[in-house]
């Protein structure tokens, strides 16, 4: 069993923000897989299928990304999956534009959504995608930022993002961490 947790704001409000990129992509995921995110359990829209052989989770957090930890460890608790089976989807303000960077465990870094969840699981031992949704400047008001709408020219660099974190994804179900990692982490996708 791997289980998909993709972290965001709930609410039409936050679809389309930078922090929403989480959301994003197990949306676009579920699409590619005609798999519908809609059964409301654990404070979260979740989902259930079979991919390749394998039991899948997708799971969508609707506490909001700063209580992200609460059905995070509500999901855990019921599945008891291996933390290794896991993966949380995010975005990430302190990478490059365009970067998709994978990590086997740590990593919970300023991200208030992983902050919360190692409050909650008391570690950071599990897998993590983080999106390269465009470099915080600090002349900027943080919240401001994360909680807008990237412009047309980051938004397309980050749609081309989304549908590398599915391959990314799409690999893990039968692949290890490490595997996914060596073929995804370290390039930069740019708008040509």
């Amino acid at each position: 069993m791997k289980i998909f947790f993709g972290l965001g704001n709930p609410g039409i409000k936050y679809a389309t923000t930078r922090h929403n990129a989480g959301f994003m992509v197990l949306d676009k995921f579920a699409h590619i897989n005609n798999i519908d995110i809609n059964k409301q359990k654990f404070n979260s829209l979740i989902a259930e299928s079979n991919l390749k052989g394998e039991k899948i989770v997708l799971v969508k957090p609707m506490t909001f990304m700063n209580n992200s930890g609460q059905a995070v460890s509500e999901v855990l608790n019921f599945y008891k999956p291996e933390l290794e089976d896991i993966i949380v989807v995010v975005d990430d303000i302190e990478i490059e534009l365009g970067m998709l960077r994978i990590r086997a465990k740590n990593g919970k870094g300023t991200h208030n959504g992983l902050r919360s969840i190692y409050q909650h699981l008391k570690t950071d031992d599990y897998p993590k995608m983080k999106l390269g949704v465009g470099r915080f400047m600090r002349d900027k008001n943080l919240a401001d930022f994360v909680l807008e709408r990237p412009n047309k020219e980051d938004d397309a660099i980050i749609d081309d993002l989304i549908d590398k974190a599915c391959e990314a994804l799409d690999l893990f179900i039968d692949k290890p961490i490490d595997f996914v990692m060596n073929r995804f982490n370290g390039s930069v996708l740019k708008n040509d």
